[in-house]
């Protein structure tokens, strides 16, 4: 092993321990690149680092589709567009057996597609759906389970915050990657809605019948709940499918018309619009520190030769391409237990990335592999972090325990969905390469 690979390895063990013992990630990456820099390149070349990477972040106007993705997403929680949305579909699903999953199921899909935060989605849900599972007598655990799972769909329908980053760290369209998240997301939810009535016959007392069905004029009038969403969705993803918007002024039309639609229908008030950009600020801020810190890691491992090393390392050992997803899968199945998404995303990106491009992957497809890989990690026991935001809003109604058994078929239904895109890269690539 090279001095470059040695000292790349130990900085990485050295951010893990230090996340270990409660520093917050960013701080963990940001330091840790420091000083590496400051090893690699010395004080002058890091200060001129410090100076200027801050600013040449916060100054790029494509970054600008993060607050404005953030800030649709917060208007329609704010303005119960979520809570509608809801609402709606269980009006046609509450007929079948598993019908108010599979409406938990179907609703925080839609979400996802105004939403790009898997932890919010799963919290959210959390207080809309739970307590009415609860009290219809679903198994608790199943049903946090459920939530937690479903909140994932947030990392691969777009707006995704994770595919955002992606882009940022390996310069790849951001568009293009929303595109590719569509297909996959939806083949996902579809596989849960179809688990869900097979998990009523194995498990018959986790799932009660059905026992009220609303007639068809409430069905077709609960759809007024649905309409905002779809708008949302058509300016968003139909302006950047078809070429008419790039993702910056897709977001800032989402933001818009969230604000816009709630103002008409009456559903937000001034204090409300202030927190949704207060919230917005917030989470803006701690992104960029992220990235931040993410590029000047990136920048580190660069110049000190690790990554050419780790790439001549790992292609010259005679793995495949599939070996190497293989240990991919490994690495953030293993990661996902104790680190949220999007740091996992930009503590790994810097060194994993060219990897997949010196094998020759399709950059695009390996964004979508990669998201889901990091959906995996953030539902499995025993430090999945979206068991724990659903444990955390629950207040008190589930278990730790408990949503660590209703989690389990759901991951395998993962597994298998993150198979079916390997093998089949198809799916992640068809809408990308017709888009405008």
């Amino acid at each position: 092993m090279t001095d470059a690979l040695t000292t790349g390895a130990l900085s990485i063990g050295a951010m893990i321990l230090m996340a270990a013992f409660g520093i917050p990630i960013a701080f963990c990456i940001g330091i840790v690149g420091a000083i590496g820099l400051y090893m690699a390149g010395g004080p002058v070349f890091l200060w001129v680092t410090v100076q200027s990477l801050p600013y040449s972040v916060a100054s790029e106007y494509s970054f600008a589709v993060i607050p404005m993705f953030v800030l649709m997403g917060t208007i329609a929680a704010y303005s119960g567009i979520i809570s509608e949305l809801f609402a709606a579909v269980n009006r046609w699903m509450e007929g079948l057996r598993g019908g108010l999953l599979m409406a938990t199921t179907m609703a925080s899909a839609g979400f996802a597609a105004i939403s790009g935060s898997t932890i919010v989605n799963a919290a959210m849900f959390t207080r809309i759906a739970l307590p009415e599972v609860i009290a219809r007598g679903y198994h608790k655990g199943l049903s946090a389970g459920v939530i937690a799972a479903a909140g994932t769909f947030a990392a691969l329908i777009p707006p995704s915050l994770t595919f955002v980053i992606f882009g940022i760290l390996t310069e790849q369209s951001i568009g293009r990657l929303f595109m590719a998240g569509i297909l996959p997301g939806l083949l996902t939810a579809a596989c849960y809605l179809l688990a869900i009535p097979m998990l009523a016959r194995i498990r018959p007392q986790w799932i009660p019948a059905a026992t009220s069905r609303s007639t068809l004029k409430e069905k077709i009038l609960g759809l007024r709940g649905v309409w905002p969403m779809l708008v949302l969705v058509f300016i968003v993803l139909g302006g950047i499918y078809s070429g008419i918007t790039p993702p910056t002024t897709a977001g800032a039309l989402g933001a818009t018309g969230a604000l816009a639609i709630a103002l008409v229908r009456r559903r937000i008030s001034g204090g409300q619009i202030w927190a949704s950009v207060r919230e917005t600020a917030e989470l803006t801020a701690v992104l960029f520190v992220l990235i931040i810190a993410g590029l000047l890691f990136s920048r580190y491992l660069v110049l000190s030769g690790f990554v050419s090393d780790l790439t001549a390392l790992v292609t010259g050992s005679g793995l495949s391409a599939g070996g190497f997803i293989l240990l991919m899968v490994l690495m953030y199945f293993l990661l996902g237990m104790f680190i949220d998404p999007l740091s996992m995303l930009v503590m790994t990106v810097p060194f994993v990335f060219p990897v997949i491009k010196a094998y020759g992957m399709d950059p695009i497809w390996f964004g979508v592999i990669l998201c889901k890989m990091i959906e995996i990690g953030v539902i499995t026991p025993p430090v999945g972090l979206n068991l724990f935001a659903v444990v955390s809003a629950s207040e008190g109604k589930v278990s730790i325990g408990e949503i660590y058994l209703g989690i389990l078929p759901f991951i395998l239904i993962e597994l298998g969905v993150l198979t079916i895109l390997i093998l089949a890269p198809g799916i992640s690539t068809f809408l990308p390469n017709t888009m405008m």
